[in-house]
């Protein structure tokens, strides 16, 4: 999940949104481990021509916008907070489609919950950056969680990220040649490049704000013998050295970095980058 604050109405209660939407919401997805495609048709219908995995899918806005332009392709929504998968399910049941569903998970699971080549994509659309080095383990986007990856997606299958955020996304970048990963493409303005690809209110929100979306797809190539980590894991490591870049706009979630090395910089007489260690 990317962590955008989600403001609840009055008189929200959890338990009560998660039931009223129980139809869009499969509570025990490691029971269908290899089904999917299968189980979740409509009675009488063939198999879904492929699935697809929304990692972190916040609200639901990019998964059900996707599955109505594909309806012989099954979506799923994965979000590991429960009040998100309460407003993605209302998003499915509100939209009548029946090829959308959502489910609790995190990237962690993901080979718990698909079988080896269950997954024609999977998207991490603007996940939480983690920018300190000592919480690099939850990025989605790296190289453990593409090795994961890896052995649930179809031949040819892809991993397509979308972040508002360069030093992640320059991170990533450094992650694809470890997991033994070939990028199909990659952008430093997707939402110009491909303005047609499907988008979520959260990046409406943050493109309100400024922001510039980066973005890749990448596909498995040949599986590496001993891959291990040789990337700096800080994000500050991957900030330019002129802040000036983020008068603008400041990544959502690398707010209080950026302001720490702003900080830095005025007490060092410009130089933030000696000795960093964020």
């Amino acid at each position: 999940m990317h962590g955008l604050h989600i403001r609840l109405p009055k008189n929200f209660v959890l338990e009560e949104r998660l039931e009223r939407y129980a139809a869009a919401i499969e509570p025990n997805p490691y029971g269908w481990r290899g089904l999917w495609a299968a189980a979740c048709r409509k009675s009488g219908a063939a198999p879904f021509r492929e699935v697809r995995l929304d990692l972190g899918c916040g609200r639901g806005g990019f998964t059900v916008e996707a599955a109505r332009r594909e309806s012989d392709v099954l979506f799923i929504g994965m979000d590991s907070e429960p009040i998100c998968i309460a407003y993605a399910a209302q998003a499915g049941c509100e939209s009548g489609l029946s090829n959308v569903v959502f489910v609790p998970g995190n990237a962690t699971r993901v080979t718990e919950m698909f079988a080896p080549g269950e997954l024609a994509c999977i998207y991490l659309n603007f996940p939480t950056p983690f920018p300190r080095k000592k919480d690099s383990s939850k990025r989605t986007a790296n190289f453990e969680r593409l090795m994961d990856y890896r052995h649930v997606l179809a031949p040819g299958g892809q991993v397509r990220l979308r972040t508002d955020s360069q030093p992640l996304f320059d991170f990533a970048l450094t992650q694809l040649p470890i997991a033994g990963y070939e990028p199909v493409w990659t952008s430093r303005d997707a939402r110009a490049d491909r303005p047609d690809d499907p988008t979520s209110e959260y990046e409406v929100k943050l493109g309100g704000k400024g922001a510039r979306v980066c973005a890749y797809a990448a596909t498995p190539g040949e599986e590496p013998l001993d891959p291990h980590q040789t990337a700096e894991m800080s994000l500050a490591a991957y900030i330019p050295q002129d802040l000036g870049t983020y008068d603008g706009y400041a990544p959502h979630g690398m707010e209080a970095t950026i302001q720490n090395l702003r900080n830095r910089a005025a007490k060092t007489g410009g130089d933030w980058s000696s000795g960093v260690t964020i």
